[in-house]
């Protein structure tokens, strides 16, 4: 072969078909409508009931309640040394709606630090009760005596709890419970007698502590309540006491939160390209799904009607162990009757089935909607990733009753608003600006309330990091 004839055969064959570039240009290709990862199931806007809200108002009525102090304490740490914010000793129930700062200055002051190792007793069952504390860091179980004459833990506490309060107000309080540190623990004391000197020198705070020690003296129920007076069981013409149903002055009223966009496209965009899919009806279906996603965000979290901040802190548990088990999930049902369902995240959910392997227990799985859920005690654990996990590696689980007729959890909205698309959500034509951009304004309006107190309940500092 010459030297011609083999440079021919390497030279490039001229092409003999179509090539997909080019008939690309001719087809119809099959696409997908617009995806988008943000999306996740939403349990919770599933599960709440909705209550219609006309007004943009909810007032949740309740019996008058004689409960002072139910708070958590705020410190200031420097370095080793760890100081109570003053203003944060009003949630002691002894100090509640006391607002003399420079006197709770001096109380602040008065706070003596002590660092309790693992294990060691802080307080012991029947001795004197003549300090308060204060738990910066760590955790402490209050361990009683069990019906069988064993000890048995009736109480986890952790950061920001206090114990012992009743020494403030009771000069022969004894401790009902024994106080022990699970972890190594920072706690500020604060002695009965150091109260009682400020008192001497502050008549605010001397006044203050002698109408408090009037408060016993109402008749409460065991929720703390106004009591109703019954008589059951008598026989004749007995004079049967004559009562009425105290309630609220100011009861709580929860207004409707609003999250908003403004949608825009351009009249090109809305006019040229809208096949086979309308591009408006692309972009609007993904803006209310982003905002749906905000809507329950804010449910679990704003500071004003979201699940973790509106538990009262006696709901609030922690975990025996740190992980999440069976038995810390018992105890949270205990707390309510008619649990209908718990919120975790999904980390938080394989974290309690790992505790499950462990024990050999398999929990029972429903079908709700298509989707096995798992269950404990016939209670569906739905999973939310809008609960945080913190760097810590730990997060919360969510446990609630819901409904109105049972006194639960409910989701509010008003539906019927101008140009809605679904029930209390809008979409409103804004106009078109100079440079041919349409505006729509999207809108959904939401919020929640917990009617009594023990209708939700949270399991706080979860770990989901072990695995041994």
């Amino acid at each position: 072969m010459s030297v011609g004839e083999e440079l021919r055969s390497d030279a490039p064959k001229p092409q003999q078909s179509l090539g997909t570039a080019a008939a690309r240009n001719l087809a119809t290709t099959t696409k997908s409508a617009p995806q988008m990862q943000e999306i996740s199931s939403r349990w919770l806007l599933r599960a709440l009931p909705w209550v219609q809200v006309q007004g943009g108002t909810y007032r949740v009525n309740r019996r008058l309640s004689y409960s002072v102090g139910d708070g958590r304490i705020t410190f200031v740490k420097t370095g080793d040394e760890v100081r109570v914010i003053p203003a944060e000793l009003g949630e002691l129930p002894a100090l509640r709606s006391f607002d003399d700062q420079e006197t709770l200055g001096e109380l602040a002051q008065r706070c003596r630090q002590r660092e309790v190792a693992a294990g060691e007793l802080i307080a012991s069952f029947g001795s004197p009760a003549n300090e308060v504390y204060l738990l910066a860091h760590g955790k402490v179980e209050k361990v009683g005596t069990g019906p069988y004459g064993g000890d048995a833990v009736i109480g986890v506490l952790a950061d920001g709890a206090y114990f012992g309060e009743q020494a403030l107000l009771d000069g022969e309080a004894i401790w009902e419970y024994s106080a022990r540190a699970v972890t190594a623990c920072t706690v500020l004391v604060l002695p009965r007698a150091e109260v009682e000197q400020v008192a001497e020198r502050a008549e605010p705070l001397a006044a203050h502590l002698r109408r408090l020690r009037t408060i016993p003296a109402q008749r409460t129920n065991t929720f703390g309540e106004s009591a109703i007076d019954l008589s059951a069981g008598h026989v004749g013409e007995a004079a049967l006491p004559g009562t009425f149903v105290d309630y609220e002055s100011a009861p709580r009223e929860y207004e409707l939160s609003v999250a908003q966009t403004v949608l825009r496209v351009h009249s090109r965009v809305a006019d040229l390209y809208n096949q086979p899919m309308n591009q408006t009806e692309q972009q609007l279906r993904l803006t209310v799904e982003a905002l749906k996603e905000r809507q329950e965000h804010e449910l679990v979290n704003n500071r004003e009607f979201g699940l973790l901040n509106n538990c009262e802190y006696e709901q609030r548990l922690q975990p025996h162990d740190g992980v999440p088990s069976p038995d810390d999930l018992d105890e949270l049902l205990s707390r309510r009757r008619g649990s209908k369902l718990f919120l975790a995240h999904p980390k938080a959910i394989a974290a309690f089935g790992r505790e499950c392997n462990k024990r050999g227990l398999v929990p029972e799985s429903i079908d709700v909607a298509g989707n096995r859920i798992p269950t404990w005690r016939g209670v569906p654990i739905y999973p939310c990733n809008k609960i945080p996990v913190t760097e810590a590696r730990t997060t919360s689980i969510i446990c609630m009753r819901t409904g109105e007729d049972e006194q639960g959890v409910v989701g509010l909205r008003q539906s019927g608003i101008p140009d809605e698309i679904e029930p209390s959500l809008s979409v409103r034509f804004m106009g078109i600006s100079e440079q041919a951009i349409i505006s729509y304004l999207v809108s959904t309006y939401y919020s929640a309330a917990v009617l009594v107190p023990d209708a939700l309940g949270v399991l706080e500092n979860v770990e989901i990091g072990r695995w041994s």
